[in-house]
């Protein structure tokens, strides 16, 4: 029905920089939010950051003023720049909707997706 396809992760030596994106498609109606969580080995899984469809934006304390998300309405595409990488920012990211799909689209009802996720390793 609906896809979450995640890029761009990988290894990266601490302090460098990485772009994660993710493409939404299928029976899409409008998309509220989109946006990264990630966990970490022996973690919960914890929101990074979202983009709501009117702009605004949600940045976790941990990552403010190193991650930037961006958002492309047109494209159905969400991105998390990831600058000043840490160790602990060592996790699996995944990409995360809310979507209102064509079928439900009268009643204005969203579903949440998730994407498959991407490992990030921030390591030396």
């Amino acid at each position: 029905q609906v896809q979450l396809v995640e890029s761009g992760g990988g290894l990266v030596q601490p302090g460098g920089s990485l772009r994660l994106s993710c493409a939404a498609s299928g029976s899409i109606f409008k998309i509220v939010t989109m946006g990264w969580y990630r966990q970490a080995p022996g973690k919960e899984r914890e929101v990074v950051a979202e983009v709501r469809d009117d702009g605004r934006t949600t940045i976790d304390d941990s990552v403010k003023g190193r991650f930037t998300i961006s958002r492309d309405n047109a494209e159905n595409t969400v991105s998390l720049q990831m600058n000043s990488l840490k160790p602990e920012d060592t996790a699996v990211y995944f990409c995360n909707a809310i979507i209102v799909t064509q079928d439900m689209a009268a009643y204005y009802y969203g579903t949440e997706f998730w994407g498959e996720g991407t490992v990030v390793t921030v390591s030396e």
